[in-house]
């Protein structure tokens, strides 16, 4: 699983940064509700910490609860929907039943292209590419590939631009974009959403394209391969047309369950 700081060690260290500039910036004779705004945004900026949506939120909201519980500040009763405002634009309701913004570990799709080769400047899809880390790890696989993101959150989406400027990253919806172009489409979902991509593969990938899932199985399919990344994570590989999982009372009539390739 992800590495993150013991909790509430994230919020705590959050919200200490966030009061310190909401300080300096009132000390160089700038007014409250600017530095509440600055500071909020801070707050939501490193938010990313957080393991977890409800726990980013309870960092991105601490401060300005913090503030306003402290009297510290007397600011525009509007002023206060800024927290929020800067959560939801980072962080959409609609994508919040995705993935939460969990990078992809270095180096973690290194030995990917030696089980799943591609012919050069093949598309190769990021499906929510956060800030790009995944994207850093699909180049490090497929150098000569085309290389695109898509992100539903457009400030991640745009830091993301920033961070590969090699790859062609987009802001909008992974569930209502076409992956039919696509030789690769890579995801680091969870569980709850495997189910709805298996389905969106089915429909969309071509024969011979493939789907890979870090850390999360298909339960549905059964796997071309399944690498171990170094941090001992799977890699699950899945290759258009996809083969269903055997059924369990063809298993218990005495059927071989199928057999995959897993590589160290």
């Amino acid at each position: 699983m992800p590495v993150h700081p013991r909790w509430p060690l994230p919020a705590l260290l959050t919200w200490g940064a966030a009061w310190a500039l909401f300080w300096a910036l009132q000390q160089l004779g700038l007014s409250a509700w600017v530095a509440l705004a600055a500071a909020a945004a801070l707050g939501v900026a490193l938010s990313g910490w957080a393991a977890s949506w409800w726990r980013r939120v309870i960092i991105g909201l601490g401060f300005p609860v913090s503030l306003a519980l402290s009297g510290a500040a007397t600011v525009p009763a509007w002023a206060w929907l800024l927290p929020l405002a800067l959560l939801l634009l980072i962080y959409p309701l609609n994508a919040w039943r995705d993935a939460p913004l969990f990078p992809t570990p270095r180096h973690a799709l290194r030995d990917l292209a030696g089980s799943a080769p591609l012919p050069a400047h093949a598309r190769v899809l990021d499906a929510g590419c956060g800030l790009g880390a995944g994207l850093r790890a699909l180049r490090e696989a497929y150098p000569t590939a085309q290389l695109h993101g898509l992100e539903w959150s457009w400030p991640l989406r745009a830091l993301c631009a920033l961070r590969c400027p090699w790859a062609r990253v987009r802001q909008g919806d992974i569930w209502r974009a076409d992956w039919a172009p696509y030789a690769l489409v890579y995801l680091f979902q969870r569980p709850e959403s495997m189910a709805r991509a298996v389905a969106k593969a089915r429909a969309q990938l071509r024969p011979g394209a493939w789907l890979v899932s870090l850390e999360f199985e298909a339960a549905e399919l059964v796997p071309q391969a399944v690498l171990s990344a170094p941090d001992g994570r799977s890699v699950w590989l899945y290759r258009a047309p996809f083969a269903g999982a055997p059924a369990l009372d063809s298993l218990a009539d005495g059927g071989d369950p199928p057999k995959r390739a897993v590589v160290a």
